[in-house]
């Protein structure tokens, strides 16, 4: 039912007219220094892309990459409870996994969950007339990059890592509740990045309203001083010429609109009418969570970026 042509966050097949499998991987390098904590991250990001789908997840295959020598394999293990114990907090049971000797150490899961096939939120889900909602903050990248080189405070990293760890269960409900079709999450692609696949696979084009995009505390910052990421130049190259930005924005603000983001928030079109009462369920859970955008009929470019 969803394959991979339209960059969806996970591949949708229909066993029968009541059930269909969703199925996703995702496995990144360490973002933070704890080992524990890169494990959750990994986890929920990974689960993530089945609630993006408005899927519900059920099991996970563990993906590791670890060097044989030179690294404590305590480290695994503290990684491997990390993601272990997110798994279990979220009902996604580990069935079981595959590891390879390397020297870049890498983690993540291939997870499988079960949907509704009558309720599945996709990229091309989007409508002229709805409104996007993002439910959490941009800024990882950057700040991932700020505790690399030391320049990101205690605090700012403690306020990411937390962002990062909120679930897109919720999210995924509320999409239920409300029969959302169209939406993504914001992952490595960034926010332009996501909302151009879904004006892509939408035919439609996506309106972002910068000033109103939430940012963590500290990401623009960093993004002033410089600390990027490579998908900083990669997410630009990514969408090309197909995306309008207003000349009179913040650069560095337009750094993070490009900023690769982990366990990042959804992206929900829905229409104008029924936004307000979603969004106050959003807010539940997502205390940041916003419109940023609006969708309109196909204009000259995918993606138009104003103040």
């Amino acid at each position: 039912m969803v394959g991979f042509d339209k960059a969806d966050d996970a591949g949708v097949y229909r066993l029968r007219d009541d059930l269909a499998i969703v199925q996703t991987v995702d496995f990144f390098t360490p973002i933070v220094d704890d080992p524990f904590v890169y494990g959750q991250i990994a986890a929920l990001n990974s689960i993530n892309d089945v609630w993006a789908m408005a899927g519900t997840p059920l099991t996970a295959l563990a993906i590791t990459c670890f060097p044989k020598k030179g690294v404590d394999v305590g480290v695994l293990g503290e990684i491997m409870r990390g993601g272990l114990e997110t798994l279990n907090k979220y009902g996604v049971t580990l069935i079981g996994g595959h590891s390879v000797d390397s020297e870049q150490i890498m983690f993540g899961y291939s997870v499988t969950g079960v949907i509704d096939p009558g309720r599945i939120a996709t990229n091309a889900g989007a409508r002229a007339g709805d409104v996007i909602i993002l439910t959490k903050p941009i800024g990882t990248g950057v700040i991932s990059s700020g505790i690399k080189c030391a320049k990101a405070s205690p605090e700012v990293a403690a306020k990411s890592v937390e962002t990062m760890l909120t679930p897109g269960k919720y999210a995924a409900e509320a999409m239920r509740e409300f029969e959302v079709k169209g939406a993504t999450d914001v992952t490595g692609f960034a926010l332009i990045g996501h909302a151009w696949e879904m004006a892509r696979a939408s035919n439609m084009s996506i309106q972002i309203n910068a000033g109103a995009v939430p940012l963590l505390e500290g990401a623009l910052e960093l993004a002033a001083a410089g600390i990027l990421t490579s998908g900083d130049k990669t997410n630009r190259e990514y969408v090309g010429e197909d995306v309008e930005i207003d000349e009179s924005l913040d650069k560095d603000l337009v750094k993070l609109l490009y900023d690769p983001q982990t366990a990042g928030g959804m992206l929900i079109s829905i229409s104008a009418a029924q936004a307000p009462k979603l969004l106050e369920r959003l807010l539940e859970n997502y205390p940041v969570a916003q419109i940023v955008g609006q969708v309109t009929d196909r204009a000259a470019y995918s993606v138009v970026v104003k103040q």
